[in-house]
């Protein structure tokens, strides 16, 4: 089951594209079709590079100290997120259908 912060979230189908906020602004959405690189730039510095290849995003690079971001897995499903808590970026999977399931469990 995927929690936020209502409860239960339903796990989607392939995603259409990602919408990346920095610090609770969207920053860009970006289509999960084209395969392309995005700088994520805060104050005039690159502090993320999220790569979008084959269908799904990928956080390559960070400037934080931990990289967890760089570490978690590519996302192509409605509602999957990677996110860079020192950088305060959120990128997450949208326009995706809805699953046939409310929920699913491990």
């Amino acid at each position: 089951i995927i929690f936020d912060d209502r409860g239960t979230r339903s796990v989607g189908k392939q995603g259409a594209s990602v919408l990346v906020t920095v610090d609770g602004s969207t920053y860009g959405t970006y289509s999960l079709a084209q395969n392309q690189r995005v700088e994520i730039i805060i104050d005039g510095v690159t502090t993320n590079i999220l790569e979008i290849q084959d269908g799904k995003a990928d956080m390559v690079e960070a400037d934080c100290p931990d990289k967890l971001c760089v570490h978690q897995k590519a996302i192509s499903q409605n509602n999957e997120t990677i996110i860079c808590l020192p950088n305060k970026v959120v990128v997450q999977v949208t326009g995706g259908e809805e699953s046939e399931f409310d929920s699913v469990a491990k």
